[in-house]
């Protein structure tokens, strides 16, 4: 009774670790003439900081939206005090214009 955990269609895991090693077909193949198993190192590690680099760009993503936010926010309230002083500015003029008129007026008569 031969009983299989897997086939190619419907592997028993997705886990590339703990699937069984690819074994040639024929033992006719001389030894040593593909390449071996191997792990290669630090391959592992990148994955994981692959993954978890790309875990963390809706964060990035989040973080650049909000201090491009802050940035135009700032310009907008740089813009509306600037409005505000030259408005103050010719309200200023004004009344000094005002007052040196009414001078003019006093030292007429």
């Amino acid at each position: 009774m031969n009983i299989t955990l897997g086939t190619i269609d419907r592997p028993l895991t997705h886990d590339p670790k703990k699937q069984a090693p690819m074994k040639p077909s024929t033992p006719s193949e001389p030894v040593g003439s593909a390449i071996p198993d191997f792990t290669t190192p630090g391959a592992t590690e990148s994955r994981q900081n692959r993954t978890r680099e790309m875990q963390l760009i809706p964060e990035a993503l989040a973080r650049a939206h909000m201090h491009e936010r802050l940035h135009e926010a700032e310009r907008e309230r740089r813009a509306v005090r600037l409005v505000t002083a030259r408005r103050m500015q010719r309200r200023a003029e004004r009344a000094s214009m005002r007052a040196r008129r009414a001078l003019a007026m006093a030292v007429m008569q």
